[in-house]
């Protein structure tokens, strides 16, 4: 006898004994006699589940263990018995029934293991069971199953729409705060942000209420620089700088010591949050300007003030700082070279060639990218000749003030390493956001200009590798041109440690 869950079994007996055409002796016999019924059938539904289990489960050790005789002398007998058992428990268990998520979510493996046409309707079974499922049951560990596999199937909407409904039980229920953050760092580690984002915004706000400020504070920092940028792991730049806006509205800037300021601002700047960057790297260079990394810092200040901010005044004062330095160091050379750059640009030619002179005077025939450069500018100065094409155009689209409605918001700049060493290869990529042109394809134009390695890429290009031999912080510019003109620029800096 089925149980449909919906106590038909009760309400057509509750009919009969209306209509007085079942005796009330058989009735209590029947209300004692049923859990028994109910017994029986659930356990043939978990026989017949592990049946289908472990069919499933050898067939693949066939396949891995590549035992041919048997995979094909029995293969067929072992999938019909998946599809018929499975299909029973399928059919015939309730909804709040975990035995109907499993047995489904068995069927799916199966079909979309063999490829075949079913998966797509075994997909569809699985995802209305697990979603009925989640209404009538608290228990969710069959739910997050279900996510699991198929985000190894690669189902990542099915899998990402279960795992919130997971996600929102578990925050809504009285699970402690300890158990919470390790089913976050699991989300984390399994490369499941968004999830693992809300679930850290429900463990700080419980665990904000209940510890000490200064053990708050270190729980903080730990969760902003797990999503910090990194050149290999898991981030999230825009979720970890709202952590340490936290820390900071928490503890004010006195709790950032000079590594965890450094890191707010590169965080920022590989999120291409220049002016907010800026701003970061200015306190750390008032807090500790004799930290490792006031003259990368104040190198950087210098670019954004020229490149993003157009402030050339504000920018030389920075390029000068570095510029004054004795001791040969990246960005020393690199200041130098900014400042002739923007004389020649200014077409003031006299004190361009000086910076240029001086430079290569100061890098003491020790050969660089940037000496290079100095040395194609200062030779361009002394013929009158115009600086070259691609560096010119970006010159002129991010300085101008003419030219300000270019804000980079077309084309982006990306870099899989910012932190190569010397002589590693780092791929630069750009991407390029327009507004459909229909069936059209657009021709796009790529002016790659800056410190870019070893190769030169041609227009066509809207990517390439790069590599630097030099320490130093790297600034690679580039200006989108499409058939109406010049589109956007954009330009990105690497960290050649």
């Amino acid at each position: 006898m089925k149980n449909n869950g919906d106590g038909s079994i009760f309400n057509n007996l509750g009919k009969q004994y209306k209509n007085r055409t079942v005796p009330i002796l058989f009735l209590l016999a029947m209300v004692w006699f049923l859990p028994s019924v109910y017994a029986k059938d659930i356990k043939e539904l978990e026989e017949s589940y592990r049946v289908a289990s472990s069919r499933y489960q050898q067939l693949k050790y066939l396949e891995e263990t590549k035992n041919w005789d048997e995979y094909f002398a029995k293969g067929n007998d072992y999938r019909d018995e998946i599809v018929s058992e499975a299909g029973k428990v399928s059919s015939s268990a309730a909804e709040d029934d975990p035995l109907r998520v499993y047995s489904r979510l068995l069927l799916y493996s199966f079909h979309k293991d063999q490829q075949d046409t079913f998966t797509e309707e075994a997909l569809s079974n699985l995802m209305s069971s697990v979603l009925d499922y989640a209404k009538l049951n608290k228990n969710i560990i069959p739910i997050k199953e279900a996510a699991d596999k198929l985000l190894s199937y690669d189902e990542k909407a099915k899998a990402k729409e279960l795992f919130k409904i997971y996600a929102k039980e578990l925050v809504s229920s009285d699970i402690k705060n300890e158990a919470l953050k390790e089913v976050a760092d699991s989300f984390y580690k399994n490369g499941n942000l968004e999830l693992a984002e809300n679930i850290y915004d429900t463990y700080i706000e419980r665990i904000s209420k209940e510890i000490p400020k200064d053990k708050f504070i270190l729980e903080l920092k730990s969760i902003a620089l797990a999503f910090a940028y990194k050149d290999s792991g898991f981030k999230d730049m825009p979720y970890a700088e709202s952590i340490f806006k936290k820390i900071e509205v928490e503890g004010g800037v006195d709790v950032f010591d000079a590594e965890l300021i450094y890191l707010r601002g590169f965080n920022l700047e590989k999120n291409k949050e220049y002016r907010q960057a800026k701003d970061v790297y200015l306190l750390l260079l008032e807090k500790y300007p004799d930290s490792k990394y006031a003259d990368e810092l104040t190198y950087k200040v210098g670019i954004i003030s020229t490149y993003i901010s157009r402030d050339l005044k504000t920018g030389r004062e920075y390029f000068e700082k570095l510029a004054d330095k004795k001791s040969t160091i990246p960005h020393s050379l690199a200041s130098l070279y900014q400042l002739g750059l923007l004389k020649q640009w200014e077409g003031d030619l006299a004190p361009a060639k000086g910076y240029y002179k001086k430079l290569i005077e100061k890098s003491e025939g020790y050969p660089t990218d940037t000496l290079q450069m100095a040395q194609e500018r200062l030779k361009e100065s002394e013929e009158g000749a115009a600086m070259e094409h691609n560096l010119k155009t970006f010159m002129d689209v991010s300085l101008k003030e003419s030219s300000a409605n270019f804000d980079m918001s077309k084309i982006d700049l990306r870099s899989n390493i910012y932190y190569p060493k010397s002589g590693e290869e780092a791929e630069i990529k750009s991407s390029v956001y327009l507004a459909s042109s229909g069936c059209f394809n657009v021709e796009l134009q790529y002016l790659w200009s800056g410190s870019l390695g070893d190769f030169k890429p041609n227009t066509k290009q809207s990517e390439f590798k790069a590599l630097y031999k030099n320490q130093g912080t790297k600034m690679i510019g580039l200006v989108l041109v499409s058939p109406s003109g010049i589109t956007d620029y954009t330009f990105d800096l690497i960290d050649v440690r």
